[in-house]
């Protein structure tokens, strides 16, 4: 367990669910309406509003894209109040994850946000990233990426005491996942598969209600360093490797100090240190139930977690309209 950062106990953990709870009420405006775009910009909008009234001064390391690309949020943007102040941290965020479950009222759509001192969150390029991660209670290096599927579902299997046609795997629903998909299923195993959201995905491996063992298949990069930093709160283990579709995105990882291309990231790769991570549910999901509007008020459901306490909490917050 990481010991506790002093830098971070000034950003009081209830203050990032106000972030999110921001986040996830201006995107639940947008549910089921069909624009993507719009959800997204009124989550980015809340988020950043609302992080700009904090005592901190945040440097975004993972966000809507690089600055010619976002006009909010970007990577590298200052936010906070206490610029030159405050206690310095870096930011990764998705204020809304998930634009299309929103734009078409789908499960597991979230406003998530994780913290850490300066340099302890890795600032990953925009490139898909090939994952693989389970929660808590496995021995050291029971999954490898440089494994088949079949290995790592065996190991797993054997690691937990049951057949491997009894573990479950979540898999985004892509094309490029067929093969994946098609091994898993004839080793006989259950799979899971969701049209987007893959931080639900991995956090959803370190909860037994949700009954999924294993997260694989590839997926953002970014997203990659905002589930370890879940991870790194109440356990698991990751790994991940940066994929490349072309020369462009190999030279953009080396502008951002990535110089082994091939490098396989353990969770303190991507998160480390003490850290704090919060999500808000827009739509209903396995991990937290979306925002709901009701006569005079709305509900949110949100989960903050901190590293280096191993503290879980779930706050439910009820708002005026």
């Amino acid at each position: 367990m990481p010991t506790a950062s002093h830098v971070l106990d000034r950003v009081l953990v209830l203050e990032m669910v106000r972030v999110t709870e921001a986040a996830a009420i201006a995107a639940s405006e947008l549910v089921g309406r069909g624009d993507e775009k719009a959800a997204d910009q009124a989550a980015v909008e809340a988020m950043r509003e609302a992080l700009n009234k904090l005592y901190l001064d945040g440097t975004v390391v993972i966000g809507e894209g690089e600055r010619d690309e976002a006009p909010m949020l970007y990577i590298g943007e200052k936010v906070g109040a206490a610029q030159g102040r405050g206690p310095k941290i870096d930011i990764a965020l998705d204020p809304l994850e998930g634009t299309t479950i929103c734009a078409k009222a789908g499960p597991n759509a979230l406003a998530v946000l994780a913290v850490g001192e300066e340099g302890c969150l890795l600032n990953a390029p925009d490139v898909y990233m090939d994952k693989i991660a389970v929660g808590p209670g496995y021995p050291e290096g029971v999954i490898d990426l440089d494994k088949s599927p079949t290995e790592n579902v065996k190991a797993i299997a054997a690691a937990k005491g049951v057949q491997p046609h009894e573990i479950i795997a979540c898999v985004l629903d892509r094309p490029r996942h067929e093969k994946l998909i098609a091994e898993l299923r004839g080793l006989g195993c259950g799979v899971v598969l969701i049209g987007d959201g893959d931080v639900a995905g991995v956090i959803a491996t370190t909860d037994p209600d949700t009954t999924i063992d294993v997260y694989m298949g590839s997926g953002g990069a970014p997203e990659g360093v905002l589930a370890c930093a879940a991870l790194r709160c109440v356990g698991g283990q990751f790994k991940g490797r940066l994929l490349f579709r072309n020369d462009d995105e190999r030279a953009r990882a080396r502008q951002w100090g990535i110089d082994d291309l091939d490098k396989i990231y353990d969770l303190t790769d991507l998160a480390k240190g003490d850290c704090i991570f919060a999500a808000t549910g827009v739509t209903d999901g396995s991990l937290l139930e979306g925002v709901k509007r009701k006569r005079g008020k709305m509900t949110t459901e949100s989960v903050v977690m901190r590293a280096s306490s191993g503290t879980v909490r779930w706050v439910r917050g009820e708002h005026r309209n």
